[in-house]
This record gives C-alpha cells, sequence and structure tokens, in this order.
C-alpha cells in the first residue's frame, strides 16, 4: 500500500469531557487502591502514617497533572514525556525516553494492572488460601488480550468500556467509604492504639511507601499521551485533571480509613486481596461482590492505561524512533493496531518474568526519574520561552516543587538499602545507546526491514497517519 494513497489518514478527535474525565480517573482507580494498600502500611509502619502517604501522594500527582497540562497546551501533540523532551531537547533524550517507556515504563504498568485483574477475579475460588502464581498469571495474560481485541477494534467502544468501568469502580469506592463511615459511627473500629505507632521513618522506607501509594495514582498523566484525540484539548486537558484527580484523592482516603476501621494492621499487611478481605468482614458471605468490583475496576484501569499506551508507541514510530510499521493505523478503524500490538507483546514478556510488588517499584524509580526531566523542560519553556501561546498555566513553584518531590523518589530506595535491582535497570536505560547510535543517528536500516513493512501493512491493513493538530 503507497503512502501516496493514504495521505490524509489521521486519529479522530472522538474524547470530550466526560471521556477524559473517564480516561484520567478512570486509569487511576483500577489496581491501585485494591492492591498496593497493605504495601504501604507495611512500608511505613502505622496507620496514621499511612493516610499522610495517601494524602501526600494525591497532591503531588495533582500538581504534576498541571504541570502537565501546562505542556499540553504548548505542544498539543499526542505522545506525553516522549513528545514534549523530543521537541524541547531534541533526538537523543527523547529516544531514551522512547526506549524506557515503552520496554520497562508502559509494559510494567499494564503488566502490574493485570495482575490485579487475574488476583481479584480468581479470589472467589481460593477463599481459604492464595491463588496458585501460574493459575493468576494465565488469568492475567486473558485479561492483557482481551484489552488489546477491544482497543484495536474501536476507539469509541475502548470509550464506553471506560465510561462504564470507570462509574462501577466509582460506586464501589463509595460502598467501601460508606461502609467504612459505619463501621466508626457503630464504634466497631479495629485499631484502637496510637495511629502513628510503629511509624518506620527511614527514608528508604518512606520512598518505597510514596511507590505504592503513588501506583495507584498512575494514569494522572495518560491525558497527555492521547492529546490529538482529544476535543479542544487546551480547555478540557486542564479542566479534566482538576475534576478527576481531587475525586480520587478524597475517594483513596476514605478507603483507606474504612480499610483500617474494618482490619487490624495485621489483617491488612496479610492480605493477597485487601478489597475482598474487607468484604468478608463487613458483608460475610457477600463478600464475594467486592472481589467481581475490584475486578472490574482494574479491567477498566488496564483499558485505559493500554489505550495511552499504544499512542505513546505510535507516536515514537512517527517521530522516527521506533520501525515504521508502529505509526501505522487502521485504514477503517482508526485505530493505532500494530504498536498496540507491540505494546501487549512487551507487556506479557514483563508479565511472565515479573511479580507485582517488584514490577510497581521498578515502574516508579524509573518513571518518576523521567517525569523529573520533563518537568525540568517546562520550567526551561517558561524561563527561555515565555512568549510562546499557552492558554493554560500553572505558578512556576508547581513544577519546581514536583521536580524535588521526583529528586526524592528517585534517590529515596538507594539511600538507605541500595539494591543491586537499580543498577541493573539504570544500565539497561543507558544500554539505549547501542539502539539509538545505529538505527537512529545513522540510519540504518536493512532493505529486508522495508521488506517486513510492507508485509505486515498489507496483512494488517495499516497506512501511515498523520498528525492531528
Amino acid at each position: 500500500m503507497a503512502k501516496a494513497d493514504t495521505k490524509g489518514l489521521q486519529l479522530k478527535r472522538e474524547l470530550g469531557l466526560v471521556s477524559a474525565v473517564s480516561l484520567v480517573a478512570g486509569t487511576m482507580i483500577g489496581s491501585g487502591i485494591f492492591m498496593s494498600p497493605q504495601f504501604v502500611l507495611s512500608y511505613i509502619g502505622s496507620p496514621g502514617a499511612s493516610l499522610i502517604v495517601w494524602a501526600t501522594s494525591g497532591l503531588i500527582a495533582m500538581l504534576g497533572a498541571l504541570s502537565y497540562a501546562e505542556l499540553g497546551t504548548i505542544i498539543k501533540e499526542s505522545g506525553g514525556d516522549f513528545i514534549y523532551i523530543l521537541r524541547i531537547y531534541g533526538q537523543f533524550p527523547a529516544f531514551f525516553v522512547a526506549f524506557t517507556f515503552l520496554i520497562v515504563v508502559k509494559p510494567a504498568s499494564i503488566a502490574a494492572m493485570s495482575l490485579s485483574v487475574a488476583q481479584y477475579a480468581v479470589a472467589p475460588f481460593y477463599e481459604d488460601c492464595s491463588p496458585p502464581p501460574l493459575i493468576v498469571k494465565c488469568a492475567a495474560v486473558v485479561a492483557i488480550m482481551t484489552v488489546t481485541i477491544v482497543n484495536i477494534l474501536k476507539v469509541r467502544l475502548t470509550m464506553r468500556i471506560q465510561v462504564v468501568s470507570f462509574v462501577a469502580k466509582v460506586l464501589s469506592l463509595m460502598v467501601i467509604a460508606i461502609g467504612g463511615i459505619v463501621i466508626i459511627a457503630q464504634g466497631k473500629v479495629a485499631v484502637h492504639k496510637n495511629a502513628f505507632d510503629g511509624t518506620n521513618s527511614s527514608v528508604s522506607a518512606i520512598g518505597m511507601a510514596f511507590y505504592q501509594a503513588l501506583w495507584s495514582f498512575a494514569g494522572w498523566y495518560n491525558l497527555n499521551n492521547v492529546t490529538e484525540e482529544l476535543k479542544r484539548p487546551e480547555v478540557n486537558l486542564p479542566r479534566a485533571v482538576m475534576i478527576a484527580i481531587p475525586m480520587v484523592t478524597l475517594l483513596y482516603l476514605l478507603v483507606n480509613v474504612s480499610y483500617l476501621a474494618a482490619m487490624t494492621p495485621r489483617e491488612l499487611m496479610s492480605s493477597s486481596a485487601v478489597a475482598v478481605t474487607w468484604g468478608n468482614k463487613v458483608f460475610g458471605s457477600w463478600g464475594w461482590v467486592m472481589s467481581i468490583a475490584a475486578a472490574l475496576s482494574a479491567f477498566g484501569s488496564l483499558n485505559g492505561t493500554l489505550f495511552s499506551c499504544g499512542r505513546v508507541c505510535f507516536v515514537a514510530a512517527r517521530e522516527g524512533h521506533l520501525p515504521d510499521i508502529l505509526a501505522m493505523a487502521h485504514v477503517k478503524r482508526l485505530t493505532p493496531s500494530p504498536a498496540l500490538i507491540f505494546t501487549t507483546a512487551i507487556s506479557l514478556l514483563v508479565l511472565i518474568i515479573g511479580e507485582y510488588r517488584s514490577i510497581v517499584n521498578f515502574f516508579s524509580f524509573t518513571a518518576w526519574f523521567f517525569f523529573a526531566i520533563t518537568l525540568s523542560g517546562l520550567l526551561y519553556l517558561k524561563i527561555k520561552k515565555p512568549e510562546l501561546p499557552r492558554p493554560y498555566r500553572v505558578p512556576i513553584v508547581i513544577p519546581v516543587l514536583v521536580i524535588m518531590a521526583a529528586i526524592f523518589l528517585v534517590l529515596a530506595p538507594i539511600i538507605d538499602n541500595p539494591a543491586i535491582e537499580y543498577l541493573y535497570v539504570t544500565l539497561f536505560i543507558l544500554s539505549g545507546i547501542f539502539v539509538y547510535v545505529p538505527f537512529i543517528h545513522y540510519k540504518f536500516c536493512p532493505g529486508m526491514l522495508d521488506k517486513l513493512t510492507m508485509l505486515l501493512q498489507l496483512f494488517l491493513e495499516v497506512a501511515p497517519a498523520e498528525k492531528n493538530l
């Protein structure tokens, strides 16, 4: 299929404010709030300190999202961190963003969310014990493949699922929150000692607790990955994050209070599916309902994450940092199906070799390093190019605070207790130079790759797509 025959093919602007809020909040509310509370508590050591970590994480996510909203109204292209660093700093640093996000960060996010879906989906069948890891991973594979098929078929179908799952997950969290209020009103609170007894104040423990809590807010940046498909981005981008993130933060705090009201810290930390344990304590024989609600919630988050991840891959390929086939869209459905398939393949590989807690920690360590670089680009634009049109602005102190938080989050795990795994992640990121120099800088491209691209183009019925600005 010749490029000349498909000029003008573009992704459609189909995301309005409701879809945007659903994408941001629906991606955030998913696996984290049903999996991370026990890990936050185990790292930080006390219920009171864990609530502070959750509230502070919501504030960090809000400030980060507002800063990204300004970037999104200056650079109105999809691709998030990759496209911002490309436009501000150039090809070389942008490649490392694409390489790391598409091989480590995004697949890790998808793998962790699929594990959450699987953990809750199979929990009712293993009431008296933890489900076998093989069963959980097989269920996670099914979840990823289902979401991939939906995303390939139609954008509108993907967004309908996102909106429906968003409503369902908000309702389920409200049930937990209201249940906690009832428990407190009845005076049946499980925690009776000082809320801050046992707090672990080591830098590493605080950093790891924030990793787990901020994982539950992962998705605050997702709207920037799909800017070209957002209606009136200069209005809907900042408006969506200002609606979604405070709402999610309040729900998370109420849900954590409810968990701590119904369960002792020991019960919470030993639970493999905290919402199910809460449901069994509060609803008795009807506790399995919370398992279904949590699985559906995590599925919606997985759906939104794959949707945005596919766009990052698509944009990186369009800018010449990945094979051309990944920058193509289906000629009829107008979905970036090759990019979605590639993202799925890498995610399945990460899923096979990783487990939930380690995947989340490595995701957070790597992601916040690049968030700091992206926000330093916003500072550069504010100071050096204040004349650029920007319909939305944030005070310069906001990105400065988020950069400081990001630096702490990157250094915290390795200050008190440096682990060799973080060195491996760093070396892997740096290994991208062996890909960049021959294939991106010198544009070495074997002729066989062109033939493979043509075959895949015909097989997948895809064509090159232009920017939608």
